[in-house]
């Protein structure tokens, strides 16, 4: 089993390395012209952002003074939902990037066939026109060499309006060689003691002039590279950034009819308020609760479910975060379950501090409204303490003429919620997948990821949870308090 474990993690940390690696190759080494500040930068920034990452999950672990695991866990957590969409996005860009590069080719190929505007053809010859008729005649009889025809190099003359220029340039160095004809010329006239000089002056004058040097910009791949990892990095911080402020403004509100065909036309209409996975901590604090105990409020609930993962830490670190929960209000009051996330936090003393607060907490237990039964079951994680669920307790000596309501919190719970003739069972745990693709493995591993499904005469409702476990950040599955209305079928 060790061994199995040390396998796994060597792969997972395998896939993190070579998956950071393939981002700063794309975002950083790809769109610079070579090692420098940028790629150092850019290394800096991944191998930091996954220290901050590791610093507040351990921290946060080992229960390191409450201060620290704060500093750390805004930037730690955020990075760890930032890398995960630079990552797509620059995947995605790799289906962007060959397009992108026949664009530009096919644009290049039309500007070099493209043909030279008239007026620059026109006024290259009136300048070497102009060369040979201002050129000096030499002495009588004396022979007039031809100006020297200047060589181009074809891969330095531009396409398109560049064509001009380069007339121009030709032009001059037309008037050039027909002035050092002249001289040379002049030079041979004069006698022949200076013949050796004066052949020397004339084979330095019909030298290849240097070709004029076009400055280069960036090459085709990599402008293509920075466009596509600029667009990639734009992409991701948006969509985290976007989600953020989704989970911080706070929870809306979903609103589903439930019809129970056991419920009484005089509970026609009951309003249950479910809230879960709430997940105060070093980054959601007291301002955050007030949010989600305001939008419950707003919604004047006959009942309140707050079905587990309230908090992640100990009641002395967030118990001021969660004293707002003292202020919810419903008819029939307010009823709370374990998620697992109590108990890594200390389930029992946040069982006793829930009540203090003013909820009823339902360990293994039931309670009879009116008009059905409100039943609740610790969560599958206390087992490891022993205080896992216990139906037959909760629920073995029931009235099964009696609509039942059971509130657990992980969905998995609903096949024994079958075997015990449950009607409705309220759950959270998934968050709805919280971080898209994150949805398509909650999916695998909960019968249902959110919403409400049937279950042979058992319905069971999933909320996406009020808050945000690690980043505060939701992509694809926004927060939720969910208003159940029961419906009787005789109404």
């Amino acid at each position: 089993m060790v061994i199995v474990f040390v396998l796994v993690a060597l792969l997972v940390l395998a896939v993190l390395v070579a998956g950071n690696w393939y981002v700063w190759r794309r975002l950083f080494r790809d769109t610079t012209r070579g090692p420098g500040a940028v790629r150092r930068a850019g290394a800096v920034v991944i191998v930091g952002g996954w220290a901050l990452t590791v610093g507040a999950m351990v921290s946060e672990g080992a229960g390191a003074p409450f201060r620290l695991q704060q500093v750390l866990a805004w930037p730690g957590f955020l990075w760890m939902a930032l890398s995960l969409y630079l990552l797509l996005a620059v995947l995605a860009g790799e289906l962007v990037r060959p397009v992108l590069r026949r664009v530009l080719e096919r644009r290049d190929r039309a500007g070099e066939g493209s043909a030279v505007p008239e007026d620059a053809a026109a006024d290259a010859p009136a300048g070497a026109a102009g060369a040979e008729a201002e050129a000096p005649a030499g002495p009588a009889g004396a022979e007039v060499e031809a100006p020297a025809e200047v060589p181009v190099k074809p891969e330095a003359i531009p396409a398109g309006r560049g064509a001009a220029a380069w007339a121009g340039a030709e032009g001059a160095a037309a008037r050039a060689g027909a002035e050092g004809a002249a001289a040379r010329a002049g030079a041979e006239g004069a006698g022949s003691s200076g013949g050796g000089s004066a052949s020397g002056r004339a084979t330095e004058a019909s030298a290849e002039p240097e070709a004029p040097v076009v400055p280069a910009g960036p090459s085709r791949r990599l402008f293509v590279s920075r466009v596509v990892g600029g667009a990639a990095a734009a992409a991701a911080v948006g969509t985290v950034g976007y989600g953020t402020y989704g989970v911080l403004r706070g929870p809306g509100v979903r609103r589903v009819t439930v019809p129970l065909a056991k419920l009484p036309r005089a509970a026609h209409g009951f309003r249950i308020a479910v809230v879960t996975d709430v997940h105060l901590g070093p980054v959601l604090g007291r301002g955050f609760a007030q949010k989600v105990v305001d939008t419950v409020n707003s919604t004047q609930p006959d009942l309140i479910a707050v079905v587990g993962d309230l908090v992640d830490g100990s009641v002395k670190d967030l118990g001021p975060a969660a004293a707002p929960l003292a202020q919810l209000r419903a008819r029939h009051g307010a009823f709370f379950v374990t998620g697992n996330h109590e108990y890594f936090s200390g389930a029992a003393q946040w069982v006793e501090e829930v009540r203090r607060l003013g909820l009823n907490p339902l360990e293994n237990a039931r309670t009879e409204l009116p008009h059905f039964d409100l039943a609740g079951v610790n969560d599958v994680a206390g087992e490891r303490e022993g205080e896992g669920p216990d139906y037959a307790k909760a629920l073995g000596d029931r009235d099964r003429e009696r609509a039942c309501v059971l509130l657990a919190h992980q969905p998995v719970q609903i096949h024994d919620a079958v075997d015990h003739g449950v009607d409705l069972q309220l759950s959270g745990h998934t968050h709805g997948g919280q971080l898209w693709p994150g949805s398509l493995v909650a999916g695998a591993v909960n019968p249902t990821l959110e919403g409400l499904e049937r279950y042979g005469d058992t319905q069971l409702y999933v909320s996406r949870g009020a808050g945000a476990w690690g980043p505060p950040t939701r992509v694809g599955a926004p927060s939720d308090v969910t208003v159940i209305e029961l419906a009787s079928r005789g109404a």
